[in-house]
């Protein structure tokens, strides 16, 4: 996700976003903190938390969810808000497993691997008492496959029987018939049939991504394009309410009494207040006005072995993305590769980010498995060179030469607008500078909706984003680059990976699949049609009053449904 799958984007010392869905989908420097019960933020920037009960958190983040709409979101920012207010037929525990959540049991699966069978609980409704049936599971998919939606994560419901026939079709009539031909059934309202193209092993797990959750059709209708948009334009069937929602301020959530697990949500409710500024942030922590907070920097050191530090491994990589038809000099390879390969990316993550996180050796993050039993990194090794200044340098000259150019004509570096990001552009065009002897680049931090509004237009030169997994498989990182792929926002087109992709997509033996994904990334890595910065580890600061807060390594920030507050 922009965290697609924009599982989000750029950089971040401070915290996310996401994905671009999956998670991944996904968001550049987001950075969440919460506060104790009863305590205020500063007015200028912040609100109180909830007063629905005793136990409330004010959480600072750093990223604005750009929307809640479960059909178009790609930010790790609005996945996380979303999990909260909604829940899907399952809901991951704290070891990433799916569990029952609107769904009363696991899934009946048939022998073939094709066709699942889920039986919802009993009476369990949305926030304001309507009941949550089959249908609405049913509406949601359509929705989101509709072409008129838009929605850049429909490939994923292209698992479904019939998903990519109405995402590709034309008409009105064309729309409606393959909606109603879609392998997805309510056989009546507490029963819901799904039929897959072919068998995804994960598919149960994914039931549990905001993309598969329900949607109440009533209030999608009367909202219309601000579905997502206001409290008043968005319902779910989650543990959490969103109250009120001050737009590039803050978010209020308060508990549902009306969620099917009421009894074992102890969390009264949470304000999510935005941040951008890292010192801020923890300066909000550190006088009590928050319980959790992203550290980077000097305060990764300063809290090391502390009771507050908690540490997420998350599979979530950074890179820039090249956008090759409004930068045309960006379609040459060698131009790619000498601004990928002049960034000292060790030098990145232990000077500048200083939060755990490695230098990228590849597209896939260390910890994604093969889809073989393996660690995807240790079998496809280091497939990105490491850095190499005299190399890139030689590769910038041939560029240059090819094109008949002395220098790079001007062009901009964008990201998003939060310290961490800034810091690491000002890095990046200091080692262009440094290595590379360009002057022609310089910084375009803007807030994390516009950024991410630019990556889908294609409205950018070279563009900074995170992407956090929406599950643990190589896939997730690798089929966003196909010629065709709506992630692709950059014109990158090689027929030869879009066939690899292809072919792995189809193929039913794990190793086999496995190998073709590693010659796959080779390819992509060989085009350097994204450059790798790094895979992200996350260090936070939490309250130790705080407990059963749950950092997921992909899918979402946070996961507040078991949190308790003790006195």
């Amino acid at each position: 996700m922009k965290i697609n799958k924009v599982l989000t984007t750029a950089v971040a010392v401070t915290l996310i976003g996401g994905a671009f869905a999956g998670c991944s989908k996904k968001d550049e420097g987001a950075s969440p903190s919460t506060s104790p019960a009863g305590s205020t933020a500063p007015s200028d920037n912040s609100s109180t938390a909830p007063s629905t009960g005793n136990k409330t958190m004010n959480i600072i983040y750093s990223a604005e969810p750009p929307d809640l709409d479960s059909s178009k979101a790609t930010t790790n920012a609005s996945f996380t808000m979303i999990n909260a207010l909604n829940e899907g037929l399952y809901r991951l525990d704290k070891d990433g497993k799916a569990t029952p959540a609107l769904a009363a049991d696991m899934p009946q699966i048939s022998a073939d691997g094709l066709t699942y069978t889920i039986k919802l609980r009993d009476g369990v409704t949305f926030a304001d008492g309507t009941p949550v049936k089959a249908s609405n599971f049913v509406e949601a998919y359509k929705r989101t496959l509709d072409p008129n939606t838009k929605a850049l994560y429909a490939f994923m419901l292209e698992w479904i029987k019939g998903g990519s026939a109405v995402n590709k079709a034309k008409t009105a009539d064309e729309i409606k018939a393959a909606k109603d031909a879609l392998g997805v059934k309510a056989k009546d309202d507490q029963t819901l049939e799904i039929t897959l193209e072919k068998p995804v092993a994960f598919f149960t797990q994914q039931l549990a991504f905001p993309l598969f959750f329900p949607q109440q059709q009533s209030v999608v209708d009367a909202a219309g394009d601000t579905y997502g948009k206001d409290p008043d334009k968005v319902s779910g069937a989650g543990p959490f309410v969103l109250k009120e929602w001050k737009h590039e301020q803050s978010l209020t959530f308060v508990k549902n009494p009306k969620y099917w697990d009421a009894a074992n949500v102890k969390l009264d409710g949470f304000t999510v207040t935005i941040v951008k500024d890292r010192a801020t942030s923890v300066n909000l922590f550190e006088t009590g006005q928050g319980d959790l907070t992203t550290l980077g920097g000097e305060y990764v050191t300063k809290y090391q072995g502390k009771p507050e530090e908690q540490i997420k491994r998350e599979l979530t990589n950074a890179y820039m993305m090249y956008e090759q038809k409004k930068a045309p000099f960006l379609a040459n390879k060698n131009i790619r590769q000498a601004l990928t390969l002049g960034i000292d990316r060790a030098a990145l993550v232990n000077i500048v980010l200083r939060n755990g996180s490695a230098p990228a050796t590849g597209l896939v993050p260390i910890g994604t498995s093969d889809g073989n039993n393996g660690d995807f990194r240790k079998t496809a090794g280091d497939t990105l060179a490491a850095f190499d200044a005299a190399k890139a340098k030689e590769l910038f000259q041939k560029g240059l030469q090819e094109l008949g150019l002395k220098e790079l004509p001007a062009f901009k570096i964008t990201a998003d607008d939060t310290e961490g990001a800034k810091k690491t552009v000002e890095f990046i065009l200091g080692q262009w500078k440094q290595n590379l002897g360009i002057t022609t680049a310089s910084a375009d931090t803007v807030p994390h909706e516009l950024r991410v509004e630019r990556q889908d237009n294609k409205d950018f030169d070279v563009i900074i984003a995170l992407w956090g997994a929406d599950y643990n498989d190589p896939m997730t990182f690798l089929d966003m680059w196909t010629t065709t792929s709506s992630f692709n926002t950059m014109d990158y087109s090689n027929a030869n990976y879009d066939k690899l992709i292809a072919d792995a997509q189809n193929e039913a033996d794990p190793a086999k699949r496995s190998q073709t994904l590693v010659e796959a990334e080779k390819l992509l890595m060989d085009d350097m049609a994204v450059g790798p910065l790094y895979f992200r580890t996350t260090v936070y600061a939490l309250n130790p009053k705080v407990t059963g807060v749950i950092f997921p390594s992909f899918g979402s920030e946070w996961e507040l449904k078991w949190v308790d507050v003790q006195k």
